[in-house]
């Protein structure tokens, strides 16, 4: 096992174990939604800017000079809308669903971390908000990561079974988790198609890796402008995917979020794909938290 934070261009190579996944499944799927609204850079919480990122202004300098009211309304129309057009989807059709929440986030919307505890949903912790975690410094990151815990058990009532912060970790993220003993698994790498382990500070830590391919942040990026290019992308995904889970089976994730896919015509493409993986076989519809727990009884670590 290779220690963490050295490089590994090699990884499973060309024989990936077989993951057993539940009932044989060619693929497993986990859906990730994004519960960031509520915890971005803001005026109001002494960033001294206002957060547009992944939304439909874009990420780009408006001018505005202080508080900007309308990138605000845009974050508070994930959290007052779309996650609602969203869980609701999940639970109507009974797809398991991982909800990766910032800390401070569920603290803002208490009747949506109801909803979550009520369905049963998965709960990956997104940081203690959804800022640039590898930016502050060791005892800050410490410092917000217990906030987090606290801040779960007070909202969600359980811990979060995984961490994934914005975008990659700073060098001691994975070895301050790992120093909590309270984290199955992280996901802040995007490195593979199958969980593995890594050596932290001689403790086995299990990486369930993340997704910026099969994420909607390619309509922010300008990449998707409608429905249809989301839909065919993950299809395309998922069909590859499928096809190769007759020999070599994965897990795919999809990362969604409120203000992105929470929108009327985004919100079709995702429920357009709901139903087309739902009509196929062989298919493993899990959490991440499920996931981990399979990973860790069936392909313990080798230290």
């Amino acid at each position: 096992m290779k220690r963490a934070l050295e490089r590994d261009f090699v990884g499973y190579g060309a024989h990936p174990p077989d993951p057993q996944w539940p009932g044989n499944a060619r693929l497993a799927v986990n859906f990730v939604v994004n519960y960031e609204e509520g915890s971005e850079y803001s005026v109001l919480d002494g960033d001294g800017r206002s957060e547009a990122t992944l939304t439909d202004a874009g990420a780009s300098d408006m001018g505005v000079g202080g508080r900007d009211l309308a990138a605000e309304s845009m974050f508070e129309y994930g959290s007052r809308v779309g996650f609602w057009r969203l869980h609701n989807a999940f639970v109507e059709r009974g797809i398991p669903l991982t909800v990766s929440a910032a800390a401070l986030a569920l603290e803002r919307n208490p009747e949506a971390a109801q909803a979550i505890t009520q369905a049963g949903h998965d709960v990956i912790c997104h940081g203690w908000r959804w800022i640039n975690q590898f930016q502050l410094s060791e005892e800050e990151e410490r410092a917000h990561i217990q906030k987090a815990l606290a801040s779960f058990r007070n909202t969600i009532g359980r811990q979060p079974s995984g961490w994934y912060c914005r975008y990659g970790p700073s060098l001691n993220t994975r070895r301050l988790l790992a120093e909590t003993g309270e984290f199955l698994y992280d996901s802040d790498s995007y490195a593979d198609e199958l969980p593995y382990w890594e050596n932290v500070d001689g403790r086995a830590h299990l990486i369930v890796p993340h997704t910026f391919a099969n994420n909607d942040n390619k309509f922010a990026r300008g990449w998707f402008a409608h429905s249809g290019h989301f839909f065919n992308w993950m299809r395309d995904a998922f069909d590859v995917m499928w096809a190769e889970g007759a020999d070599q089976p994965k897990l795919m994730s999809i990362s969604l979020h409120l203000r992105v896919s929470g929108h009327p015509a985004r919100f079709a493409g995702v429920a357009k794909l709901l139903d087309y993986i739902q009509s196929k076989p062989d298919v493993w519809l899990c959490t991440r938290e499920q996931v981990a727990q399979h990973w860790i009884k069936n392909h313990p670590p080798n230290l």
